[in-house]
């Protein structure tokens, strides 16, 4: 008895330091409507454990160790500051007071964290513990009983009126535990029936979660034999549509064995979320500094070389630079902003030799900060099912997209995809996202329910040009368009970007991929190229992180020119014959290569030779589509030459300064207003 009493002065000395009394009296206002009477009552009260420990050290341990006996000392003593301050008048028992108590974090130790790659997910006892991991599916937004009233069927009973038989949900229970009809009174034991009328309701959502390393056996690089099992999360109240598919988050919650006979099933009863990244590292290893030093005479050569020696396990050097330089930028652009805006570059490379192709993809897909290589015989974006925990709803599980959230989803060859599967691909790449229809009788509710989920993610795909029987490409095409295979112009036009790897066709490509190939199966503990700069995988993975994290400006010179250049681009265009619009869009992807350039140049400001490098690849990717321009540049007009030494270096800054004047000059032609803002020279 006295350390009950003890424990409730420290809770109230708790609440009044950290202001839990003022507000549960703010959180008291709403329930003095007159209209409203309810069975229960419920009350949210923040929790610091570090602050609980240092004021009380044995009320922190049952905060952290029994939080069903820390809630009850917490009921109690918010009952009698209501009733001492006059707060609610309609509360008349201590049971109808039903708090939550909200953690704001456990103990950085092992003991308070539930790994979701171990087995068994919980133990029995009902403590709270931390956990890291994805959302790959969620249900509707469902009613459950949050609290009920039960009346003595015997009249002369006292407990046949009043409040002495409530009911409360607490973690772990099923809907059972709170309504059934088969409880009796304490005190004469005759059989209680629910007031109806005073059933109080919430709202519950039911989300799977998995460990973030679940996602590798996705991404088809490197594969092992683990398996990972999801964990049942309980959302309630005011945590319902807190979490989305494919976001990462930190929960703190209170696992559960839940018997529904014959399975005993485990699940976590939520008690916060936060949204969570994991640390990444985003120092530049000491190669890629002097590379830095070393390229500080030219804007342009940075990337070159980074490209140039990217993924040499897959590729000699100097072949697929395009490809490269392409993946790349898009791995740099690929991000959430810090106003929540994403910002994603998709690629869509025609080939003919989709061997090499999907394995620069592959290998490029392990550098990113999540990826997932889709299967063309899987679920794209979101499949139904039903629910399995009773909740008689629908469950939505992610696809492949939505998995893929602020990372790369890897498409493959689309010539393997059915032709619904790939109008669903454009007609998400078009919206950003993607839309669930819910059938409202097979899942249980009187109307169908349409979802909506945002698509946060780049997309990577590639075809084989070879087969021209299924190409969409007519015969009237114009100059300088590219065969696209199965690929509809329509898709092409929505992916952005188009890459066309024209080095993948001769026989000097053919010989160097030969030896490179024969070379890594021979000796493959020896260095390929020793002579070149070595840079690892990890080195990459160090640069692309930080290359992400920059934030970069546009100079007045780059956006001059991609302006100018979308200017006059729009107004050519217009007038052809074949009627082609360029689309506000371009200048979105005009603003992205430039910007993801410069960050793959290490530099905050974007210059105009990053604008040069972007209009490249635009007015490239373009041509393959609907034919050549004014602007007349080479196919390979990023990587004009060989860069094998100085002396290629150097030629490709001249070429490329000689192109950048060039684009200045159509800029000058054909854009309406340009003599404003150049200088004709």
């Amino acid at each position: 008895m006295v350390d009950s009493l003890s424990l409730k002065e420290s809770v109230l000395f708790y609440l009044d330091r950290s202001g839990g009394l003022i507000k549960l009296a703010e959180d008291s206002k709403p329930f003095n409507e007159p209209l409203r009477c309810l069975a229960v009552y419920r009350f949210c009260i923040t929790v610091n454990p570090a602050d609980v420990i240092e004021l009380d050290p044995l009320l922190g341990d049952l905060v952290l160790h029994n939080p069903l006996k820390a809630t009850t000392l917490f009921q109690s003593v918010c009952f009698v500051a209501i009733k001492t301050l006059s707060l609610i008048d309609k509360i008349h028992t201590e049971s109808q007071v039903n708090v939550i108590l909200k953690l704001t974090h456990l103990p950085p130790f092992p003991e308070y964290t539930l790994d979701l790659c171990a087995f068994p997910h919980g133990s029995d006892s009902l403590r709270p513990v931390s956990m890291e991991g994805l959302v790959v599916a969620m249900t509707r937004v469902t009613k459950y009983t949050q609290g009920a009233r039960f009346l003595c069927t015997d009249d002369e009973c006292p407990c046949s009126k009043g409040f002495n038989h409530v009911r409360v949900h607490v973690p772990g229970a099923t809907e059972s535990a709170t309504v059934r009809n088969d409880f009796s009174c304490l005190i004469c034991s005759s059989p209680l029936k629910e007031d109806v009328k005073f059933r109080v309701l919430g709202d519950k959502q039911l989300v799977e979660m998995i460990h973030i390393k679940a996602l590798d056996a996705l991404s088809a690089y490197q594969q092992n034999s683990l398996r990972y099992q999801f964990v049942t999360l309980f959302l309630r109240d005011e945590l319902c549509n807190s979490m989305r598919i494919g976001q990462l988050y930190r929960v703190i919650g209170i696992p559960a064995h839940v018997h529904q006979w014959p399975l005993i099933t485990c699940s976590v009863e939520a008690n916060s979320v936060q949204p969570w990244q994991p640390e990444c590292p985003h120092a530049v290893s000491a190669s890629f500094q002097s590379l830095i030093t070393f390229t500080a005479c030219s804007p342009w050569r940075f990337s070159a070389i980074a490209a140039h020696c990217f993924g040499l396990d897959v590729a000699p050097p100097g072949l697929h630079n395009n490809l490269k330089l392409g993946l790349l930028l898009s791995l740099v652009q690929t991000r959430a902003d810090a106003k929540d805006t994403f910002h994603s570059l998709d690629l869509l490379v025609l080939t003919t030799d989709t061997l090499i192709g999907d394995r620069l993809m592959t290998y490029s897909l392990s550098l990113a900060r999540r990826g997932v290589r889709h299967k063309a015989s899987g679920e794209m974006f979101a499949c139904l099912s039903r629910d399995k925990h009773g909740a008689a709803t629908a469950n939505i599980y992610a696809g492949s997209a939505l998995l893929a959230t602020g990372g790369i989803c890897m498409l493959g060859d689309v010539g393997c995809y059915r032709r619904d599967q790939v109008d669903g691909i454009q007609t998400v790449l078009e919206s950003r996202t993607v839309s669930v229809f819910i059938p409202g009788k097979k899942y249980g509710e009187d109307a169908g329910q349409q979802l909506s989920f945002p698509v946060q993610c780049s997309f990577w795909a590639l075809t084989d040009t070879t087969d021209s029987r299924r190409s969409s490409r007519t015969d009237s095409a114009a100059f300088g368009t590219a065969e696209m295979g199965p690929v509809p112009t329509q898709l092409a036009d929505v992916f952005g970007l188009v890459i066309h790897c024209r080095d993948m066709v001769g026989d000097q490509a053919l010989l160097a991929q030969t030896v490179h190939t024969l070379q890594q199966a021979v000796q493959p503990e020896e260095p390929l190229y020793p002579s070149r700069m070595g840079f690892s995988t990890q080195d990459y993975q160090e640069l692309i992180a930080h290359a992400q994290s920059l934030h970069v400006e546009l100079s007045p010179g780059a956006e001059m020119m991609i302006h100018g250049y979308y200017m006059a681009s729009r107004r050519l265009h217009s007038h052809q014959s074949q009627g082609v619009k360029i689309s506000v869009a371009s200048v979105k992807l005009l603003v992205s290569l430039a910007e993801a350039h410069c960050k793959l140049s290490l530099r905050t400001e974007v210059l105009e030779e990053d604008a040069v490098i972007a209009v490249l690849l635009c007015e490239n990717s373009v041509t393959l589509k609907h034919g050549a321009s004014a602007l007349i540049i080479p196919p390979d007009a990023a990587f004009p030459c060989d860069l094998s030494d100085v002396d290629g270096l150097h030629r490709r800054d001249v070429i490329l300064e000689e192109l950048h004047q060039n684009i200045l000059r159509f800029i000058y032609a054909y854009a309406p207003g340009a003599d404003t803002y150049i200088t004709e020279e």
